[in-house]
């Protein structure tokens, strides 16, 4: 991958962006961690933590609304694609992640914070929850994968290539093969085609959370077309592990195709569970 062909899509997507977005860089001791500040300075918190070689600059189609009421924080997560840097304490497991978190959280000067996560950032975030859930006070997990159930085999046999042999023709394909008429922006399938094949890269695999812990208002929305995983079955055992958590299918919504793509049915169910 070229570097300049991916700080280039980087730019694109990050124009598309409100004008008063600030790019914070917080130093914490894995490497200084890039994060896209939108909203109110006197707005309640909100941090977005992305899937995986989404980046941070998912959430620009979100970030709006969400900033007409709350700080949006929109993070560019540690050992993927984006321009966090990894430095200073490697990088090795899930235990890392909520250590690197707490740090953030500390840079940002954030004692409590609203937690929203997507695909693999709600993996995180259901993990920070069960860590720290002394500063969160709600947790949105937006199609969350590894949380209440596995990958689809089928879908592990599609993104196989993609982490093989990846380049941009491959991670391409297998969003459209995902998406299939729900496609996602044009920009922001460059900038995650170009971030697969990003060197370096080290996303941190573990366990499902131990989710009956969690005991902070929970929002659960499920990509009713998802092919990562069954859509009826995580939201079944959504409902049953919280009894507490609000849980919603999100009609026609596949799961790479979000948060951007119909940003007014994720906005409105995020806002109406905010508060």
């Amino acid at each position: 991958m070229s570097a300049s062909a991916f700080d280039l899509a980087y730019d694109e997507l990050r124009a598309r962006w409100p004008e008063s977005t600030e790019e914070r860089d917080v130093a914490t001791p894995y490497g200084r961690t890039r994060v896209h500040v939108y909203g109110p300075a006197d707005g309640r918190p909100l941090v977005l933590l992305p899937g995986g070689s989404a980046t941070g600059l998912v959430w620009w189609a979100n970030a709006p609304a969400l900033g007409e009421r709350y700080r949006v924080h929109a993070v560019d997560l540690l050992g993927d694609a984006g321009r966090t840097e990894r430095d200073g304490t490697p990088l090795k497991n899930a235990a890392d992640l909520m250590a690197w978190l707490d740090a953030l959280l500390d840079g940002l000067g954030l004692d409590r914070t609203h937690l929203c996560g997507h695909s693999y950032g709600a993996w995180i975030a259901a993990g920070y929850a069960l860590h720290a859930p002394q500063r969160i006070d709600r947790l949105a997990l937006l199609d969350p994968t590894q949380v209440f159930a596995g990958f689809r085999p089928g879908y592990l046999l599609r993104a196989l290539p993609t982490l093989i042999r990846p380049d941009e023709a491959r991670a391409r394909a297998f969003l459209a093969w995902e998406t299939g008429d729900h496609r996602p922006d044009e920009s922001w399938q460059r900038l995650y085609a170009l971030a697969s094949t990003a060197p370096g890269r080290k996303i941190v695999a573990g366990r499902c959370p131990r989710t009956a812990g969690l005991r902070m208002p929970v929002l659960v929305l499920v990509a009713e077309r998802s092919r990562t995983h069954h859509a009826a079955k995580v939201a079944a055992r959504a409902r049953r592990t919280l009894p507490h958590a609000e849980v919603a299918l999100l009609p026609g919504a596949t799961h790479h195709s979000l948060p951007h793509t119909d940003p007014q049915q994720v906005n409105d169910h995020l806002m109406d569970f905010l508060g």
